[in-house]
């Protein structure tokens, strides 16, 4: 399961109502960073069909299926803190990141 706390789900409809369009948001893991693996969101227009998707608060996650063991349990936040704001991630799988936060191991 995927989840996302009530800022992160306003943040992304607000942006989809911005664009215009869009079903939803994909969130997957790329290798990246000091650590081994990083984040990557993009919005979704038209869902892969390999894709899982799941519903919080009325925003769909879609995952693709090489991230999804990565991923599972994962819960989105949004924050902003002075001139930063982005999401933040608490996934159960994690087992460590590095300095920055740019990136994770698991």
């Amino acid at each position: 399961m995927i989840e996302m706390t009530e800022r992160a789900a306003q943040h992304v409809r607000d942006f989809l109502d911005n664009r215009g369009k869009g079903e939803g948001i994909r969130v997957g893991i790329r290798t990246a960073g000091c650590s081994g693996l990083a984040y990557v969101l993009e919005f979704v227009d038209t869902p892969d069909e390999n894709d899982t998707r799941y519903e919080s608060r009325d925003v769909s996650i879609f995952i693709d299926p090489k991230s999804l063991v990565y991923l599972d349990g994962l819960l989105m936040d949004y924050e902003k803190e002075g001139l930063n704001e982005g999401f933040k991630f608490t996934n159960p799988n994690q087992k460590g990141e590095c300095g920055c936060g740019e990136s994770f191991t698991v």
